[in-house]
């Protein structure tokens, strides 16, 4: 959940697709003896600005070429003070590696690595939770790829110069990120790069005479198996189908992955049986492929490139030249055997018996006519070596498919038809990338192989500002320098959201099939623009340890892809955007900076939201929590960090004054009314929450304490789902059963102000009395105005001043830095209390996906039987259904009236407790 400087100084990010890894191209090659690759600012001695981000790898061959860093003698240039202060390495003699290219006839795939250093920080509070913990820390030289970020980029080959200018200021072919690391006058001579394609060969002079780099060729067939494997083994959301216009994704065992069947479509076909890591052969093929489609189209239509003729199809009826079974019988099925009368019984056929030319043929119906004949002949041949070898999993990649949506449906029409539906096309969302994620893992020491799902997090950056030559990007603060970004992202964004429209049905094609119903009138040329967003490597996450199955765990609970939630959800967070923008602007000072970022920002969400109307599953598969946090992404990638910081510091104010008062109460009742006044006082608190539009009119009608009392009287019994009787018979027991007092319990908090102070805390202080080990858990990043693990020590410090109770757990938990000083030597009196502790879950939105929490979360879990879950973003949008290995309980106000209706039938402002038993 890392949102760092570097990123807001990316090129821009927003044009990401899925490319080829094949050398067909769909447009000429320039002759390399007559035609030379346009010359570019690098060539002339200036810097560019142009970059196309997206991903993707295994293991195969290893080159020792990649040498470990020698720090000895390193030190700081200049100011010390400085953010990201330049080190030099003075013993330095080679360099490590951290780039490679799949350079094809058309298009240049560029890979690269750029480290993400968190600052060391002499946190003791910290280190005394990890002690305390067991937590170990992740060790860098046996991951050295973790803890940083792949970035995915693309260049037309004709433009290598863009590229060369690219990794110039990027100052990439220094083998080292220049952000962090640079050796002051290092030569790049023995630097050596990884390549694929054929421009690997035809363009590595070139290579060393601009930069001074060696290119290492690698096999192609090796990398495109590399990547796939890496893919399907990392990637959750990669592999998909594509079946009329409908895009579902499908979940991968790594477990059980092999054998599978990669077809790479490119000028031919190659057809390869995967059966693991570097076990692969090539067991058929097909000389009409994507060259085919091309060669033809261009002859018969005079196209003048590959994008050209695609668009035509979209436009295309192949009635008027594909022979029918109709056509044979009259207009009638052939029924006997199966075939209705719209399948094709022969392409091209019924030009035979016309007294027509080429001229008095539509080039739309010709085009149309060439894909279907050559991607159900692909689809079939694929389908049949599957059969061969019993294979039920079929991925297809290649230039021919370049998320194409009619290309996949007529290929998955094809495989769908011939197998009877046993077997299913899938499609890789990183396609385009396999060859340069390959080059990439051929490093001996890339740090890949290891990696899980869990260790990755993609990010989908809109494009924040960047100035192409400066290496350390401009300064927020100059405006002048951002009007140029702003043009070309408004630009962007014009294309970004182009609607693809929809045509209805028309004519059948193979086995009577409709026509893939998202064939539309026009083709966006890349059809996947922003599907592939930049690739972080966070070693520090884990899979949460307590879900029951952790297979089976999905954390959204609506599907927002049904009739019309998707389209609600997106009118209730533009809603939301005015309000949000004015208080990002307000939280940065109101400046002329912060309010061409609000602007930006605004843009660029919207810009998401309309590429998502457009596609949902673009960015992989979407739920609620997904756009809550690419909300979150896009304020910080707009260096909006705490939005609501002022907010929360009033409110919390406002609570720690009333909080004495609120204990001394509680402590007056015996315990059955304590905890369901407990319980109440969660609830009622959890109303203050700034992503609520409901909520938010409520701050206008009063102060905080006069809302959480009127939010108090409203706790009358029974709740919408209430489950307390249940959760108390475990608390305290009944005559036919005793209880014991839990382990440890894990308090997954919501809201600054009243929430944590006035509920959770309160709630948090019961359960210590009662012996009871309490981890509190918060955000890692700001979100909204919820309450961060940062903040949680200065909170329970001024709790503690009035609570003995809190302070005896907080200097036992290693949460009061001055009692821990005067406690050093005094072990048995720090043991006499269980233990208050907080930790970091590793989000930076309002909601929690359990498949990827911190490493101290994991550890703090191992121990626990209790979780609880509050508030409406971490048990209502995610996690309703979540089962886990411990006992849960959730807690939420519904403060959204459509949520409320759906999920537990019921209005604004219920509240749900609900108590789920071990699982």
């Amino acid at each position: 959940m890392d949102s760092s400087k570097e990123d807001h100084q990316e090129l821009n990010s927003a044009v990401a697709g899925c490319i080829n890894v094949d050398n067909f191209d769909g447009k000429d090659e320039p002759n390399s003896d007559t035609e030379k690759p346009e010359s570019t600012p690098l060539e002339r001695g200036e810097s560019g600005e142009t970059e196309m981000t997206s991903f993707t790898g295994n293991s195969i061959h290893r080159s020792s070429s990649r040498p470990q860093l020698d720090l000895s003698g390193a030190a700081i240039q200049g100011n010390f003070e400085e953010r990201d202060p330049t080190i030099l390495l003075p013993n330095q003699s080679d360099d490590i590696s951290h780039l490679a290219l799949d350079i094809g006839g058309s298009l240049i795939k560029l890979i690269y690595f750029s480290r993400h250093e968190n600052k060391p920080v002499n946190d003791r509070r910290k280190m005394t939770i990890k002690e305390r913990l067991a937590v170990s820390n992740v060790n860098r030289r046996s991951y050295p790829i973790l803890g940083g970020r792949l970035h995915f980029v693309k260049f037309e080959t004709s433009k290598i110069y863009d590229c060369l200018d690219f990794i110039y200021s990027k100052q990439l072919h220094r083998g080292m990120d220049s952000r962090y690391w640079q050796a002051q006058g290092s030569d790049t001579e023995n630097t050596i790069i990884k390549a694929t394609g054929g421009g690997a060969h035809k363009y590595a002079d070139l290579f060393n005479e601009r930069l001074g780099i060696s290119i290492e060729k690698e096999d192609e067939m090796d990398c495109l198996v590399a990547g796939a494997n890496f893919l399907l083994k990392a990637i959750r959301h990669e592999a998909f189908t594509h079946m009329e216009g409908h895009k579902a994704f499908v979940q991968i065992d790594s477990n059980d992955m092999f054998p599978y069947l990669l077809v790479n479509i490119g000028s031919g076909v190659s057809m390869i049986k995967v059966d693991g890591d570097g076990v692969f052969q090539r067991v058929s093929g097909t000389n009409v492929g994507g060259g085919t489609y091309w060669g033809l189209g261009k002859l018969l239509t005079k196209c003048k490139c590959f994008d050209e003729l695609l668009e035509l199809s979209q436009r295309g009826d192949n009635r008027t030249i594909d022979m029918l079974v109709g056509d044979i019988y009259g207009g009638m099925d052939y029924s006997k055997i199966g075939l209705s009368a719209s399948t094709i019984a022969s392409s091209f056929g019924k030009t035979i018996s016309e007294n027509k030319e080429l001229e008095d043929y539509r080039p739309e119906d010709i085009s149309l006519s060439l894909l279907r004949m050559i991607s159900y002949n692909i689809g079939q041949i694929s389908y049949l070596n599957a059969l061969r070898f019993g294979l039920k999993r079929i991925f297809f990649g290649g230039f021919f498919i370049r998320g194409h949506a009619y290309t996949m449906d007529t290929i998955s029409f094809a495989v769908h038809f011939w197998s009877k539906g046993e077997a299913q096309a899938m499609f890789l969302r990183h396609e385009g990338f396999l060859g340069a994620l390959g080059a990439f893992m051929s490093y001996e020491k890339h740090g890949l192989d290891d990696l899980k799902a869990h260790h990755l997090v993609e990010r989908f950056p809109m494009g924040a500002p960047y100035i192409g030559g400066n290496v350390h990007g401009p300064p927020l603060g100059d405006l002048n320098e951002k009007i140029s970004w702003m043009e070309k992202f408004v630009q962007k964004g014009t294309e970004i959201t182009a609607p693809v429209p929809m045509a209805p049905p028309g004519t059948t094609g193979l086995g009577g099939f409709e026509v893939p119903s998202s064939k539309g009138d026009t083709l966006r040329p890349d059809a996947s623009k922003l599907n592939v967003g930049v690739l972080h490597l966070v070693p520090s996450l884990e899979v949460f340890p307590l879900l029951a199955d952790p297979k089976l765990y999905e954390p959204n609970t609506i599907d927002i892809s049904e009739h019309g939630e998707l389209e609600y959800w997106f009118t209730v967070l533009s809603e939301h955007m005015p309000d949000l923008v004015d208080k990002a602007v307000a939280s940065e000072g109101g400046t002329d900076d912060a309010k061409r970022r609000g602007d930006a920002f605004a843009r660029a969400f919207f810009a998401h939201l309309a590429r998502l109307m457009e596609e949902p599953a673009a960015y992989g598969k979407l739920g609620l929590a997904n756009l809550l946090e690419l909300r979150e992404e896009c304020l910080r990638e707009f260096h909006f960090i705490d939005v609501y910081r002022s907010i929360k510091q009033r409110e919390n104010e406002a609570s720690l004054a009333v909080l004495p008062d609120l204990l001394a109460e509680l402590d007056g009742m015996n315990e059955e009314a304590r905890l369901l006044t407990l319980i109440e006082g969660v609830l009622a608190a959890n109303i203050f929450d700034w992503g609520s539009r409901a909520c938010v009119d409520l701050y206008h009608k009063g102060t905080i304490i006069e809302i959480y009392r009127m939010s108090r009287n409203k706790m009358q019994r029974p709740w919408r789902v209430d489950d307390f009787d249940v959760f108390k018979e475990r608390m305290f027991g009944s005559d036919k059963k005793k209880s014991h007092p839990y382990k440890r319990a894990l308090l997954f908090v919501d809201n600054s102000g009243a929430d944590i102070i006035l509920g959770m805390l309160p709630l948090a202080r019961e359960f210590l009395r009662r012996g009871t080990e309490v981890v509190l858990v918060a955000n890692t990043l700001p979100a909204l105005n919820d309450v961060t693990a940062m903040e949680l020590p200065d909170i329970i410090a001024e709790a503690a001043k009035h609570c003995d109770i809190l302070r005896r757990a907080a200097e036992a938990g290693g949460l009061l830095v001055d009692a821990m000083i005067t406690l050093q030597d005094s072990p048995k009196e720090r043991s006499s209390s269980v233990p208050l502790m907080a930790v970091e879950n590793g989000c930076g939105s309002p909601c929690i996906d359990f498949r990827q929490v911190t490493l101290e979360l994991a550890a703090a879990a191992k121990d626990a039987d209790l979780i609880i879950l509050e508030g409406m973003g971490r048990s209502l949008h995610t996690n309703f259904y979540a089962r886990f290995k411990c006992d849960a309980l959730k807690l939420a106000m519904v403060k959204n009236q459509r949520l409320a209706a759906k999920l537990i039938k019921g209005n604004l402002y219920d509240c749900v407790c609900r108590f789920e038993p071990a699982g």
